[in-house]
């Protein structure tokens, strides 16, 4: 299969031959604000195990399903509860998944065999747009291989997917860069599955307490159901087997330092990167103290480490606040969550 690169700055009829051919049950690489997506017709069995055999993903992983307007939900949910309102009236359209009860009309393959469904509404105008020539609700994980750094640029997908996919369309580098938050509220209280764009701060001024899932802390053994995906499974990772530093930047990058072998590989932030220089292949990954930053670099400097001969990856780590959650949890979900945490041993 030869793979189309589609790009609606260059050609006005590319949105409609993307939507074409997602009608036609294709699988089409497409940018949203967090990372691209992988999006096939949720509706449709078969197009959805297309992005399964692409993505080369375990088929227990649910996927986000993505609407261009609020009537759309009631195809996919048997209910909206005022939770649900009251996040949309705040976060939608934006980088915000809510899980409700899922319709029977989305297949058991799209909600990865649960009676849940993860619903999405993006900001990406070029998004809604594909969504809205599509003339149904996409089911789209990250358009990545499965395991692999997540892609933020149509080029990333192209060297993930050239040859397993009908098209992809450029919209050019994502603006949040990590996948959305995930947020379930088909419990007693609402639970954060995965961290992303809109924070746990950001929620809880919304909904009030919200408990936080242990996904978010340590790995979830392969064999347990999850309701979101990103919860299981190695994620986001280079080939290389990355180790977590954490603490402060001083702490970390004087750690990481100290360990440095002829093949070693170092994610840091720019501020440190000076330590580093002549010793060890460096990629930064933004500023210490700006998390958005890091959030929009992060996937593509792992991604980076690949084109290089090293053999090991240490890694510094923002703090777990504001978007830095979600930062944290992608370079830790990197490691298997092979972390280092020098503010215990410093307790």
């Amino acid at each position: 299969m030869q793979t189309k690169l589609l790009r609606p700055s260059e050609e006005p009829a590319a949105i409609e031959e993307a939507g074409a051919l997602l009608r036609a049950g294709e699988v089409v690489g497409i940018p949203t604000e967090t990372v691209y997506g992988l999006a096939a017709d949720a509706l449709n069995p078969q197009a959805v195990k297309r992005i399964f055999e692409a993505k080369g993903r375990p088929q227990d992983n649910p996927l986000i399903v993505h609407i261009a307007d609020l009537s759309m939900v009631r195809e996919i949910a048997t209910e909206f509860p005022p939770e649900a309102q009251k996040l949309a009236d705040a976060f939608w359209p934006g980088p915000l998944t809510i899980i409700l009860p899922k319709q029977d009309k989305i297949p058991m393959v799209t909600s990865g065999g649960l009676n849940t469904v993860g619903i999405r509404f993006p900001v990406h105008p070029m998004a809604q747009a594909i969504i809205r020539a599509a003339g149904v609700p996409l089911a789209a994980p990250s358009a990545n291989t499965s395991g692999r750094p997540s892609t933020t640029t149509a080029q990333h997908v192209m060297e993930d997917l050239h040859g397993k996919i009908a098209a992809v369309v450029d919209g050019g580098p994502c603006s949040v860069g990590v996948e959305s938050t995930v947020v379930s509220l088909c419990g007693e209280r609402p639970r954060l599955l995965r961290p992303g764009g809109i924070s746990l701060e950001q929620l809880q001024s919304v909904l009030g307490e919200v408990d936080v899932d242990r996904a978010l802390k340590e790995k979830i053994d392969d064999s347990e159901k999850v309701s979101a995906p990103g919860m299981k499974y190695r994620h986001y990772a280079p080939k290389a087997p990355v180790t977590v530093v954490f603490g402060t930047p001083e702490a970390s990058a004087q750690y990481i330092a100290q360990r440095l072998g002829q093949h070693t590989g170092v994610l840091c932030f720019d501020d440190c990167a000076q330590l580093f220089c002549g010793k060890a292949v460096v990629e930064t990954f933004g500023p210490s103290d700006d998390e958005a930053q890091q959030a929009r670099e992060v996937f593509d400097a792992l991604r980076r480490f690949d084109d290089t001969d090293c053999t090991e990856i240490f890694a510094q780590c923002p703090p777990s606040r504001g978007i830095g959650l979600a930062v944290a949890n992608r370079i830790k979900k990197a490691a298997g969550f092979h972390v280092i945490d020098l503010t215990e041993e410093q307790a």
